[in-house]
């Protein structure tokens, strides 16, 4: 991957990043600086993806007209949460300022045969989100894995009203791979629906970045990918854009793309 093509593929990401802390030791100091690192001097991040607890101090941060939306989560990470407080975390979450709530769907009563499960709790949260408040589901396909159970749960959870299917939580062993997208988008595809794909955890590099926006250009069309439909969810993945924009490093033997 030569300079021209990774500063193509930087200045593309840029504007579909999730900027993350989801660290169980977040501080408020730290999420101030998370709002701040979100604007650049190249563009701004799509989306902040922070803990609930925080959602009120970023929305006075950045204010209410910010292009830098606020995601948070629920039933994070565990999946595990009961469907009233999985809906009380997202009334909360909404009315101090989230613009999109990433739900954990329950991938364990999934994995163990509980279909219904998925589907009540990605509906029921849907209906909890107001317009224009996006819902994207967390499959945690490092834990579910398998070509059939992923294809299965990102079906369920477009069916049950999913704004967006997204890989993982950044929690577990195996986050997001290529393997995962590659059944998610062709899920997407096939279902005809306006969703967007989400992978996260793991990935850190714009040649990381390069080879899902290349998938994603191969099996939805090259038009596809913009922040209504395509994120990143990372923390570590915006500081590798910056240096690559900034021409701080060097990338001509990069070649993970």
């Amino acid at each position: 991957m030569d300079s021209h093509e990774a500063r193509a593929i930087a200045v593309r990401a840029l504007a579909l990043v999730d900027l993350t802390n989801l660290k169980d030791d977040c501080t408020p100091q730290q999420i101030d600086a998370l709002c701040a690192k979100a604007v650049t001097p190249y563009g701004h991040t799509a989306a902040i993806c922070i803990w609930p607890r925080f959602v009120a101090r970023a929305r006075t941060l950045l204010g209410p007209e910010s292009p830098v939306r606020i995601a948070t989560v629920v039933n994070f990470p565990s999946g595990e949460l009961k469907l009233e407080d999985v809906l009380a975390e997202t009334r909360e979450a909404i009315a101090d300022g989230a613009d999109e709530i990433d739900l954990v769907i329950p991938y364990r009563a999934f994995i163990a045969g509980d279909e219904a499960a998925v589907s009540a709790m990605v509906s029921s949260v849907r209906e909890a989100c107001p317009e224009p408040v996006l819902l994207k589901t967390i499959l945690e396909t490092g834990e579910i894995r398998g070509t059939g159970l992923i294809r299965h749960a990102s079906e369920l959870a477009i069916a049950a009203g999913a704004d967006f299917i997204k890989t993982s939580t950044g929690k577990v062993s195996v986050n997001a791979t290529l393997e995962a997208a590659d059944i998610m988008l062709q899920a997407i595809r096939d279902s005809r629906k306006k969703v967007g794909f989400k992978p996260a955890g793991g990935i850190s590099s714009v040649a990381d970045a390069g080879l899902y926006l290349r998938l994603a250009d191969t099996i939805m069309g090259e038009d596809w990918v913009m922040p209504s439909t395509f994120r990143f969810g990372a923390s570590g993945l915006l500081d590798d854009i910056l240096a690559v924009l900034g021409g701080d490093r060097s990338i001509a033997d990069n070649t993970g793309y």
